[in-house]
């Protein structure tokens, strides 16, 4: 696999002290890109700069619907600078996690209008699931539907991990929105009743998903950014380091 096809979501590394160090690490340890989240853009100078330093790019980021909502021309601009060309919104807000059919339309269409704001700015707008829109909503429906049927224009990064925790089979998803799907984050589930301390998620090929099937799909699907991620590892050199030797050897 080539480099330009591999990043990583910086929020695995979060808890490590500063941005510069969390760099510092994807560098030494071969990454090329990474994939930025919200809370790193308080200071886009510092986020430029810092990238520049350790020889990495952004091709993607994550950055919360209320930042379009309060100042979406001005967050266009700071991905502009920082040559961040695909945005993605990672989750609903808190407090909109558990709605009803109605809610997920409404939100929805909210943003499939911002979609066509960003894409007037010059830059692509998706969607990054967890399991919340795969549940079955009061008229029967789900949220994943929903969302890409209000925004027909919205991509989407699968997170393969969370389809499989919202009870849904990936690779029957990934083939249902193959038109839709342009990134994925790539993790891998722990044994059952193994690595409490980190959420159950485990890094990847040392987890129980079956990515020999899962390869095919994905690349059936027309990925061509694979994001590797861990929501809560406890050793995030253990974790990037034996996740990017993993997705190397594919």
């Amino acid at each position: 696999m080539d480099a330009s096809e591999i990043s990583i979501q910086l929020y695995s590394v979060r808890n490590m002290e500063g941005l510069e160090n969390q760099l510092a690490l994807m560098a030494s340890l071969g990454f090329t890109q990474v994939e930025p989240f919200g809370g790193q853009f308080k200071d886009p100078g510092l986020m430029k700069a810092a990238l520049a330093r350790h020889g990495l790019k952004a091709p993607s980021a994550h950055v919360g619907i209320e930042m379009l909502r309060d100042d979406l021309k001005g967050t266009a601009k700071i991905f502009r600078e920082l040559g961040i060309g695909f945005l993605i919104v990672p989750a609903p807000p808190q407090g909109q996690r558990d709605m009803n059919a109605a809610g997920w339309t409404a939100f929805a269409r909210e943003l499939g209008e911002l979609g066509a704001q960003v894409r007037g700015e010059g830059l692509r707008f998706g969607w990054h699931n967890h399991h919340w829109e795969y549940a079955t909503l009061d008229n029967g429906a789900r949220g994943i539907d929903i969302l890409f049927h209000e925004a027909p224009e919205m991509e989407w990064e699968a997170d393969v991990a969370w389809i499989v925790r919202g009870g849904a089979e990936p690779v029957a998803e990934l083939a249902k929105y193959r038109d839709r799907v342009a990134a994925a984050h790539i993790k891998d589930i722990a044994p059952a009743g193994t690595h409490a301390d980190e959420d159950g998620w485990a890094d990847l090929g040392h987890g129980t998903l079956d990515w020999a099937r899962l390869k095919p799909a994905l690349r059936d699907a027309g990925v061509k950014l694979y994001v590797l991620e861990h929501d809560k590892p406890n050793d995030p050199r253990r974790f990037a380091t034996r996740s990017l030797a993993a997705l190397k050897a594919w």
